[in-house]
C-alpha cells in the first residue's frame, strides 16, 4: 500500500493530466539516512507519466507542468522528485 503523499500525488496528476500511464514510485527506502530523509518514508519519489497534454511540449516545460499540478508537494512536503513525463508514443 502506498502512503498518503503518494496517493495524493497520484490523484492530483490524474485530475490534471488524464494520463494514459501513471506510476508514482516511492524511492525513499533507498535514501534512508541521506540528506532530506525526514523519517516519514515519503521523502523521495519518481513520477512516470504519459499524457496527451505533453505532446509538442519541451522536457523542461513538462517538468514545470507536473510540479505546478503537485502544488506544495515538491520541495516542501517531498525532498526529491524525479519526473519522467512523455506523450503517448514516445
Amino acid at each position: 500500500m502506498t502512503g498518503p503523499i503518494a496517493q495524493e500525488m497520484h490523484s492530483m496528476l490524474t485530475s490534471a493530466f488524464a494520463p494514459t500511464r501513471l506510476a508514482v514510485v516511492n524511492d525513499s527506502a533507498s535514501h534512508s539516512g541521506h540528506s532530506g530523509d525526514d523519517g516519514s518514508g515519503e521523502s523521495h519519489f519518481t513520477v512516470e507519466i504519459e499524457s496527451a497534454a505533453f505532446a509538442g511540449v519541451s522536457r523542461l516545460q513538462r517538468q514545470r507542468m507536473v510540479n505546478a499540478a503537485l502544488g506544495d508537494i515538491p520541495g516542501h512536503r517531498v525532498h526529491a522528485l524525479a519526473i519522467k513525463a512523455m506523450a503517448p508514443g514516445e
